[in-house]
């Protein structure tokens, strides 16, 4: 019987091999499309993976760069925040295709079109930007506890281990109730900022001027470092697996016409959602330009002394309380979907199934570890610039998965009717090599700082 694809078709063409195997397979073609219903109707029934996707967008590792380039440089990397979250309406679109047409996640594209060795490869620089990702989000959900109810921060990092127990009963009672969660959760995230924008009162020109780019930031070592970490934290190596995989939990059918409309809904949905994350990650910068910048604490990096600045500087401990909940929010969102994302990238890069329950807590014993080490020789003091410096792990890692997504998307033979069109392959490969450009750059300078 010969191989078929993820929704019943024979193998793409221009692929190494055949796609043998579906991807999220306890959650594959769960949620149904009603065909013949209205625009609304099946926007909704599409609209929830773009959330997924967004939440990813603004984890705590978010939360250590904005406030450190808010505090540092006021309004100045704003511009960095719009563009990152530009360039990540593109690529998660480019996923989403992906994983329609082809019926393959971004990983299982990987492993059908590269050899062993580079898939191989791949699945680790993949689970280092996992693991990164993970620290912060182990570290931003410890440092809220231990704001919000003074728990000491080891036992905050250990606690979090925990967190499989809710994904593990989300997805049993079917995926829907994971978006709803997570829709929710950022619902109250974006009501949060909102509060402390209003109480923070911004300058509205300086918001304006700092939305338009500035070569200054290439010439600031400093600035640029801050840049890219913020790069890093709002597009992210493993929302690109992610999405390509989560697309496909709708029940759409397999001729070009039905592929088609999933892939403009999808596109639609991610695109809505990722405007929610730009409205939080910048109101996030937006607050910490407006309460430290120009003040003696404008050298602030750390998220647990923003918390205890906030109330002094703008006189109520509503803000602090409000901050502290939405950290603790943001934590946990990602948490949903970085469980997910390990899943992923796993099964689809090297075939290995392992039980969810085992696959969580190992992806957090990693992240934990070295938490721990660093609460233990540097205290609280240590989590901000860990927190950074993850995110800039991740920005080296998105070049590993960015060039591959927009090649396989970009490619006739394997996308068939919906390989990318000329400007759009144009723009992808423009915003593949500026992400590869910037990383080289601060590269460059980190080397050159270090033998100066």
């Amino acid at each position: 019987m010969p191989a078929t694809t993820t929704n019943g078709t024979q193998p793409t063409n221009g692929w190494r091999r055949a796609a043998s195997e579906v991807s999220l397979p306890e959650v594959h073609g769960s949620v149904a499309v009603p065909h013949g219903a209205g625009f609304w109707r099946k926007l909704l029934a599409f609209a929830g993976p773009g959330y997924l996707v967004a939440v990813g967008y603004m984890d705590p590792g978010n939360w250590a760069t904005d406030i450190a380039g808010g505090a540092r440089f006021g309004y100045a990397l704003l511009s960095v925040i719009v563009i990152s979250n530009l360039m990540a309406i593109l690529l998660q679109a480019l996923a989403a295709r992906l994983g329609i047409a082809s019926g393959r996640d971004l990983a299982q594209a990987c492993r059908d079109h590269y050899s062993p060795t580079t898939t191989f490869a791949l699945w680790l620089l993949c689970e280092i930007a996992i693991a990164a990702c993970d620290l912060a989000e182990v570290l931003g959900a410890a440092i809220a506890l231990n704001l919000l109810f003074g728990l000491p921060l080891i036992w905050g990092v250990c606690l979090t281990a925990l967190d499989v127990l809710i994904v593990l009963y989300l997805q049993h009672r079917g995926f829907r109730y994971v978006e709803a969660l997570v829709i929710t959760l950022i619902f109250l995230i974006a009501v949060s900022f909102a509060v402390e924008i209003y109480l923070s009162k911004p300058d509205a020109a300086g918001i304006l001027a700092g939305a338009v780019p500035s070569f200054d930031i290439l010439r600031n070592q400093d600035m640029l470092y801050i840049a890219i970490g913020i790069l890093g934290a709002t597009v992210m190596p493993h929302n690109l697996y992610l999405h390509s995989s989560i697309v496909q939990t709708r029940k759409y059918r397999d001729d070009v016409e039905s592929k088609r409309e999933a892939i403009r809904f999808a596109t639609i949905d991610s695109s809505v959602a990722l405007m929610s994350a730009l409205f939080i990650n910048g109101a996030i910068l937006v607050v910490a330009a407006a309460t430290f910048h120009g003040t003696e604490y404008e050298s602030i990096a750390d998220i647990s002394d923003a918390y205890r600045m906030l109330s002094p500087l703008l006189g109520t401990t509503v803000a602090s309380t409000v901050f502290a909940l939405a950290l603790l929010f943001s934590g946990q969102n990602a948490t949903l979907t970085g469980t997910l994302a390990g899943q992923i990238v796993m099964e689809g890069f090297i075939s290995l199934r392992l039980r969810p329950w085992l696959r969580r807590l190992i992806t957090r014993l990693i992240a934990i570890i070295p938490a721990i080490i660093v609460i233990v020789l540097y205290g609280e003091r240590g989590t901000g610039p860990l927190l950074i410096l993850s995110q800039v792990i991740l920005s080296l890692q998105l070049p590993f998965a960015v060039f591959p997504l927009v090649k396989f998307t970009g490619e006739k033979a394997k996308m068939g009717e919906f390989a990318n069109p000329p400007w759009v392959k144009v723009l992808a490969w423009t915003v593949a090599g500026v992400i590869a450009a910037l990383n080289a750059w601060l590269l460059y300078q980190t080397i050159a700082d270090l033998l100066s």
